[in-house]
């Protein structure tokens, strides 16, 4: 299975979750309750950054590191 755009403003956080779980940790060091969330099937990276206050595309950058030490 192929991994999905990680800049689809569509993509589920759920997803963004299981393709690339150390993500994951990014959310926890700022204390975002989205990992492991029951809406995360429902909310996007773009909702998360509204609901907690985050420059979304910062917060994108910061998860991009993340990706690429992978």
């Amino acid at each position: 299975m192929r991994r999905p755009d990680f800049d689809n403003p569509d993509l589920p956080l759920s997803e963004l979750f299981h393709h690339w779980p150390a993500c994951a940790g990014e959310f926890m060091n700022r204390q975002m309750l989205c990992p492991g969330c029951p809406i995360a099937p429902f909310h996007t990276l773009v909702d998360a950054c509204e609901e907690y206050g985050l420059e979304e595309m910062a917060f994108r950058e910061q998860l991009r590191g993340v990706m690429g030490a992978i």
